[in-house]
This record gives structure tokens, sequence and C-alpha cells, in this order.
């Protein structure tokens, strides 16, 4: 899973990403910058974006072989990345494939306010990987006429006609992913994993209908396929060689066997072979091999994470998206932080679960800090800043895990630019001081805890099912709430000071609190347009915790809110019994997931998570606006660069900065374009 939103990264600070249900974290909104680089880490800005770069640091460390492993997984990953762009949407590959040919053969007027918007607008389709918001799921909206558009497919000879050419415009197909409640949310999601008249009841009936060989180890029915009816009978498109995506899929494979050649060793051989085998046959049994073999393949300086994945863009929570992430590991801060594992039994003993809800043993929690060399699909150019994974319960509870936290990620967003989003938010002066001497650490610390001890927390109860079959269009956010919890309970403990992480627990907990309350019940609310409800699975769960443990404690006034000068703050006043509410809460969630309890869940996420109070979100709207710093960020990729001898073998590979965004979405889209504009 993902971990897609920590404590208080920086508004600039992406998302993050994933594990076991959804593991993705996203980063959040409002730290200060505590470092001025010499490298730029910007690129540019537009509507709701900022476009950041990262540096590959320890890269001239690593070995020629280490570096050929390294480029073939990030070409690999780079071979799949349309297949995102065609799950997200059935028109995605058509209509870009339209604008970019416009936008490199248009000869006419580039100074006018139209052009400007044409511009802005496939930016934000390149940035979304389609035409629906990264983050909210809305249809994004043109600021130019379909008559302009019209002109400039004419001008350009560019052909762009009926529902592909209507639906930039029109009203249909509005959100990419709905989880709202009372709606049939397969049916009104434009998300490309069903077919035509596919529903929810489709859905539920027919993996009902699936049984695993092995019950105690469920297969991930419908993770790698799309659903569809052919002559109202249903029936699974897979994703594999040969079936659907498949000119895709060969050429990652073709890339995937070149990293099995040099491979680090013999366990990350194998699980690359196995990869290479689920691929070729899209068989589910398979995918489970190779998720066991990866996770036991901890050696080595190279890791990466390949195939469909994360299932958040699912409403029903069944379908993977795309995604690739290349990674070499940070060895000083990965020993840091790897007495995290080392102690995972302990904080799983330690917490406030109920004792049947916790493992008697906590099998294979393995944390590093790495560093990316390449993203793709569904982890670029929005990037998590951590991910948990393998992400089914079964291979979790027996085998184990792989935690990371990106470690040049997080730097990248930490060194971008400035904000003063931080001192319009913070109630008072020693709120503000807390965060700036505290609030990345705490940052990190939470990143940890939620991926390593939260994600590998708890279990269900004997016979209750997977949680996206209990708890459906809930399970996302409950599981990254309960993650968070996990991360918040421990946090302000002196457990971690104990372990050498910090020298002052109580300040560190102190300002990863404010951070958390003040995001989750305040500045989170820039993301959203006035009048709309919360409907990200992260947003959702922060406002669900914050709104709970706000609530709980108002008769003892251990949150209280503040109204100064006509502006709303949130201050702590007393931390203590606000950790014991977060555990109260953690102890809840833990027996929903256990339990499977979908009446409680939809209480929670409905009552807390995803009503906006439109006064405080109007007033926050209005702060916010003094600020250019775009809310959203995410990333171009360094571009890794083969030198070879007359012979053709590489003999060292460079790394180098893209030009720019548009030039670097350009280029992936020539030399990656392995699919036709409809599949």
């Amino acid at each position: 899973m993902k971990l897609k939103s920590i404590l208080g990264v920086a508004l600039t600070t992406a998302m993050i990403m994933s594990c076991g249900e959804d593991k993705k974290q996203d980063p959040v909104v409002d730290t200060e910058v505590k470092e001025v680089a010499a490298f730029d880490y910007n690129v540019e800005q537009f509507a709701d974006i900022k476009v950041l770069k990262y540096q590959i640091p320890g890269w001239e460390n690593l070995t020629l072989k280490e570096q050929k492993l390294v480029y073939y997984l990030t070409q690999a990953g780079l071979a799949g990345r349309d297949i995102m762009w065609d799950q997200n949407y059935r028109h995605n590959l058509t209509i870009r494939k339209a604008l970019e040919n416009v936008y490199t053969t248009y000869s006419g007027d580039k100074s006018s306010s139209d052009w400007n918007e044409f511009e802005t607008y496939l930016k934000r389709v390149w940035f979304s990987n389609g035409i629906h918001h990264h983050y909210s799921n809305d249809k994004i909206k043109p600021k130019f006429s379909s008559e302009y558009l019209n002109l400039l497919l004419a001008e350009t000879n560019t052909k762009l006609e009926g529902e592909a050419f209507d639906v930039i415009f029109n009203d249909k197909d509005v959100k990419k992913v709905n989880l709202a409640k009372g709606v049939d949310n397969v049916a009104v999601s434009a998300i490309n994993f069903y077919g035509p008249n596919v529903t929810n009841k489709d859905v539920e009936t027919f993996y009902a209908n699936m049984k695993s060989p092995n019950p105690e180890k469920p297969l991930s029915y419908g993770l790698n396929s799309q659903l569809v009816k052919e002559n109202g009978e249903l029936k699974e498109r897979v994703y594999k060689s040969g079936g659907l995506y498949g000119s895709a899929i060969d050429e990652i494979v073709k890339w995937l066997e070149l990293a099995k050649g040099v491979a680090e060793n013999n366990a990350q051989a194998n699980a690359l072979e196995i990869l290479i085998k689920y691929y070729n046959s899209g068989d589910l049994q398979i995918w489970d091999d190779y998720n066991v073999a990866w996770t036991a393949a901890t050696e080595g300086n190279v890791d990466y994470i390949n195939s469909f994945i994360e299932v958040y863009n699912d409403p029903m929570g069944y379908r993977g998206s795309y995604e690739t992430i290349v990674q070499i590991k940070d060895f000083d801060m990965s020993k840091k932080m790897a007495v995290l594992s080392e102690n995972a039994q302990w904080f799983e003993d330690n917490s406030p679960l109920m004792d049947e809800h916790k493992k008697k043993e906590v099998v294979g929690v393995t944390y590093k800090v790495v560093n990316v060399a390449g993203e793709a699909g569904d982890a670029s150019p929005s990037t998590p800043i951590g991910v948990n994974l393998p992400n089914a319960n079964w291979i979790r509870a027996a085998v184990g895990s792989k935690s990371v936290s990106l470690g040049n990620i997080i730097h990248s967003y930490n060194n971008a630019g400035s904000s003063g989003r931080l001192a319009e938010f913070v109630h008072d002066e020693k709120e503000l001081n807390l965060e700036k001497e505290y609030g990345q650490l705490g940052d990190k610390l939470h990143t940890a805890l939620h991926e390593v001890i939260g994600h590998a927390s708890g279990q269900l109860n004997p016979g209750v099912g997977e949680t996206k079959e209990t708890l459906k269009n809930y399970a996302s956010t409950l599981e990254e709430g309960r993650a968070d919890l996990v991360g918040l309970y421990y946090l302000y403990s002196p457990k971690l000071q104990e372990l050498g992480l910090v020298e002052d627990w109580q300040a560190v907990g102190m300002a990863a609190y404010d951070g958390y309350i003040r995001n989750g019940l305040l500045s989170q609310l820039i993301r959203l347009n006035l009048g709309d409800d919360v409907e990200e699975a992260h947003m959702r769960n922060r406002q669900w915790v914050s709104a709970w443990v706000y609530e709980k404690g108002m008769k003892d006034n251990i949150i209280e809110r503040v109204n100064r000068d006509n502006k709303t703050y949130y201050n702590i006043n007393d931390y203590d019994k606000l950790r014991e509410l977060f555990g109260e809460l953690l102890r809840e969630t833990q027996r929903i997931k256990s339990e499977g309890d979908f009446e409680a869940v939809e209480a929670l996420v409905e009552g807390y998570g995803v009503k906006v109070d439109q006064n405080i979100h109007k007033e926050v709207l209005d702060r916010n606006a003094q600020f250019t710093s775009a809310p959203y960020s995410g990333f171009v990729n360094p571009v890794l660069v083969p030198e070879t001898d007359a012979s053709g073998e590489i003999t060292a590979i460079k790394v180098t900065q893209p030009e720019g965004f548009p030039e670097q979405m350009l280029m992936y889209s020539s030399k990656y374009n392995f699919l036709p504009e409809v599949n």
C-alpha cells in the first residue's frame, strides 16, 4: 500500500504510496523549508500543480552491473505507462495523442489566452494520466471552448471526434472513481476497469462464485483484469501476454528478462523469473508465488515495485492499477530506521488492540529508506512517499512485508521552496516553533510507523473475508486511517527515545499531533472546491480520525477550537488524553476490520469523514488565497542515458535531468507507445 499523506510534509509534498488494502501515503500540507540547496528542485507550476525534480543519491556508488539492473527495471516500468492511461479512462489515449499532435504541430498564434489555456489543460492531463484529476477524481474542465479545440484540430490536421471529443466538454463521466453512498459506484465511475452496464451487484455476484483452492490463502481475484459483459454474460479480459494490454506487457517482459540477467543474487533473479511468468500467464496463483518470493528477497542494493498493485482506483477494491518504482537502498538511513522492524513485536504486544486482534507473531517486516531512480504508471508524476507491500493479508501474516520510505522524494518536497501556509494555520508561536524544529522528523517517523508497524499490525477474525469484500468502498480509507492511528499512538511515546530515534519524544509527539489535527480539520481543505464532499481515501481518513477525536474530547476540552480575528484554529490542550483517544479509535477500527463490520465503518466514515463545514471551508480557502504555491506536487524523472562501445555493450550509464515537464511527457509518448488508442 502507498502512504499518500503524512502529517506535515508540505502542501507541496505530493502523495505517498501504499500497502495491503491500500497502503499509500501522500504528503501533507504545511511545513516550511529548512534547508537551501544548490540543486533547483522546481521545474514549473500550472493550475493547482507544482512539478519538481529529484536527484539519485548513491548512484555513483553502484557497480556498473547494478546500474544496468536499475536501467532495465526503469525501462520495464516505462514500457507499461500507457496501461495506466487506458485503465484510468477508455478515451484517455485517444485524447492524449490528439492533444499532443496539436501541441507539437500547431503553428498559429501561441500568445492568446486560449492557447495558454490549451497548454495548461494538456499539462493537467499529463500530470493526471488522463482527463480526471489525479486526486479529486473530478473530470478536468478546460477553460477554452469546443470551437477553439475544433479550430486547433483543423489547423493541425488532427482527428478527434465522437464521444472522445464530446466528453472533454460535456457532463458525462464526471468522476473517475465515485465512492459516494447510495449510488451504484461501478456504474457511475468512469474508471476503465469495468465495461458498460456492469454494476456493483454484477461484481459482487461474479466474485462471490469464485472460490480459492486454499481458503486460507485467498487469491486476489479481479486484480489483473477488466470485467465486461458480452451478450449479457460477465467475463474477464485478463492483463497478460496475448491478452488485454499484451503488446505493452511483452515489452515489459523484454526488459525484465534483461534485468534478471544482471540480478544481484539468486533470490532477486528468482523473483523476477516468477514475475515474468505471471505477466505471460496472468495466473493469480503465480502472482502470489511472486509476492512470496519478492518479499523474501531482501538482500541487495536495488529493489523495485512492478505490476498491477494498488486498488484505490477500483470503487469495489478488486482491480490493481499499473505502477512501478525502482529504488536504491539508502544505507545510512535504513540502518537508523531498521530499529522499528526489529521491535515490531513490542509495538504489537503493547498496542491498545483487543487481545484477540493482535498478532501473536509479527513476521518479516523489513523497513528501508530508499532513493527512487525511476517511476511510472500510478506512481508518476504524482508519487507516494512510502510503500508497504504485498497487499494480501495472508502473505503479510505468513511471510511478512517490505516497507520503504522514499527518502530522496521526501527530501525534494522539503527543499522545493518555502510556504507561508504554516504560519497562517498554526494556533500560536509555540506550535509554529515545534513544527519548525520537529515537524520533519515527526513526519518521517509517522511514515515509518504507518508503514512498518501500522499496516503489519492486527489480524482478521477466523472466517472473516478479505476487507475489500466486507468493508467494500470504505476498505481503503479504514485501512489508511488504522495505520495512521498506529503511528499516532506511538509517536507520543517514550519508546521512541528509548530506541534512539528521537532526543525529545514529547516535543516530537506534540509537533506530530499538532500537524495531524491542523491538517485533518483545516489545511487539507485547500484541495477541495467549496461545496465538495471529501472523497479521496486518505483525505477522508485524516478527517474522520481528526473529527472523531475532536468530538469525543469536547467534554474535557482536549482539543479546543479557537476563533481569533475571524479565523479558526485548533489547539491541543492535553496531549496525553489525545493519545488515549487515538488508542480508543485504533481499537475500534481494528475491531471493524477484524470483524468485517460494514455498518460500523459506514457510520464512521460517513459520519466524520465525508461532509465539510462549509463556513470553515470558505474561510480556509479565503485564507489560503494569499499563497501562490500549488497544493499538489509531482515529479519528472531523471533520465538514465546508457553509453555503449562499438559492440553495443553498455559501458556506463549517466544520470541527466529532463529539459522540462512537456519535453519528458512527449518523449515518453513517443518512445513508450506500445498500445493502440482503443484496447
